[in-house]
């Protein structure tokens, strides 16, 4: 096994407080340790392992209800802090499926807002989402998802943060592992090998509600702005924002306003 590099041991080790053991163990062990089990089992691992510096992220997206109900099912889950990013521009769909899943679950909800409003955003610098620039659409994601979720996670001290990303849904997710450090944090994957049938399956078997916006062609949900359904020129993630980005920022390693 590899383990890690220098930088990587100095970065998980001072950053968001993660102990000098976890430092020590690398990267793979840790991997190591994930691969075997079930997605319930790695969230469980995780909240042992971090305690109160664990959290877990959501969307209230087509999927989102799978990751949340295995949290509602795990041993001291009710203690986990769910990040929302609300960017202020979401569907209205997607505001009450996020009442009627919390309602059910007894999920501990944070919802995570950019200091500057969608109005005084759009005053100052436009609607960034629609020029077609890189730079604009770079600067979007950063004040409405990228500042916003840091903001929270380091609010409070989270060390290990899971999502419910898959490696089926944008090629960059092909290349992550169930463990990887992102923005000097790392970020769980428990469904990272899961399909859209596992996913389905899963949602069945617990009689799990869907996303309103699901009926009418959705299989991915973001702003009001950037999703679309399910078409002949494309589908999934490759839907948003006209095909111009599959990636919001929150999951691409890197510096913060660096390369997102």
């Amino acid at each position: 096994m590899e383990c890690m590099s220098q930088g990587t041991t100095d970065m998980i080790s001072t950053a968001g407080g993660v102990d000098s053991g976890t430092a020590a163990a690398g990267l793979e062990t840790l991997r190591a340790e994930l691969e075997p089990l079930e997605p319930l089992q790695r969230l469980q691992w995780a909240l042992n392992r971090f305690g109160s510096g664990f959290a877990m992220t959501t969307s209230f997206g087509i999927q989102s209800s799978v990751l949340l109900h295995m949290l509602s099912r795990l041993s001291g889950g009710e203690t986990v802090p769910v990040i929302w990013v609300d960017t202020g521009y979401l569907p209205a769909e997607t505001y009450r499926y996020a009442s009627t899943l919390c309602e059910r679950l007894g999920t501990r909800l944070v919802v995570a807002q950019s200091s500057m409003s969608p109005a005084r955003m759009e005053a100052v610098h436009g609607r960034l989402w629609e020029t077609g620039r890189e730079q604009d659409l770079d600067l979007y994601l950063r004040l409405r998802k990228v500042e916003p979720l840091e903001e929270a996670l380091s609010g409070r001290e989270v060390s290990c943060w899971a999502s419910g990303v898959r490696r089926g849904q944008t090629e960059l997710r092909k290349t992550m592992t169930v463990l990887d450090p992102i923005r000097e944090r790392l970020s769980l994957r428990p469904l990272l090998r899961w399909t859209n049938r596992d996913v389905f399956y899963y949602m069945q078997e617990h009689d799990l509600p869907q996303h309103p916006l699901f009926d009418q062609g959705y299989s991915t949900v973001g702003d009001w702005h950037s999703s679309a359904p399910d078409g002949l020129e494309s589908e999934g993630r490759g839907t948003r924002f006209g095909g111009q980005r599959q990636e919001c920022g929150i999951h691409v390693p890197g510096v913060m306003g660096d390369g997102i």
